[in-house]
């Protein structure tokens, strides 16, 4: 049995708000659920912001799904990563979740497993690329192997006539003012990223 975890950060500020990042998930869980022998499991990174805060930003109430702990992550056999954007970069709340891996990074207890990247946007300046450029040092620093979905989605990549989130490094989406959900190509690139995703870790597990 290849264990592919999927960590996402469902802060409530702008980008989550309204469930984009988490959307994503669910489709990419979805297509890994599809390779036989894989088990896809979803999980969130602690909220740092105060509750007072969250009260006054009118965020909705936490999501149910279970938080996930530095130690967690040594048990998958490949990990994919989900946030909202901030200023082209991945969100305070899972940078902090990044930061509290330093005993695994010392270990290197991460090393040579596959790693992936979704998120969502603000708008089209707002990181589609900077965002997994940025977080790819995360993985570096672990010795893990980045899995992007190059262009392996098709057609779907070259779509022009409307705007469409995602690059060759993973699944992604616009958010716009929090009103735009994800579109029917958005979502179903998310399901072919966690078929991908899952067909790669479990050769490298079969491998091993």
């Amino acid at each position: 049995m290849t264990v592919i975890l999927m960590v996402v950060s469902f802060d409530r500020s702008y980008y989550s708000t309204y469930g984009h990042v988490e959307k994503l998930a669910q489709e990419i869980k979805k297509g890994a659920d599809t390779v036989e022998g894989v088990e896809a499991t979803l999980w969130q990174v602690s909220e740092t912001l105060p509750k007072e805060v969250l009260l006054k930003m009118g965020a909705p109430p936490k999501s149910d799904v279970p938080i996930i702990q530095p130690n967690d992550l040594p048990e998958a056999d490949g990990i994919l990563f989900g946030f909202p954007t901030r200023f082209g970069m991945m969100a305070s709340q899972f940078k902090a979740f990044f930061d509290g891996t330093g005993g695994l990074w010392r270990t290197q207890q991460l090393a040579g497993k596959p790693a992936g990247i979704f998120y969502a946007t603000g708008s089209q300046g707002g990181g589609q690329e900077t965002t997994p450029l940025t977080a790819i040092t995360q993985l570096v620093h672990h010795g893990m192997i980045f899995v992007p979905i190059g262009y392996t989605f098709g057609a779907g990549m070259f779509e022009m006539s409307n705007v469409v989130g995602g690059t060759p490094y993973g699944a992604g989406t616009y958010a716009g003012d929090g009103s735009r959900q994800p579109s029917e190509l958005e979502l179903g690139k998310a399901f072919h990223q966690g078929q991908h995703f899952a067909t790669i870790a479990k050769k490298l597990k079969t491998a091993a």
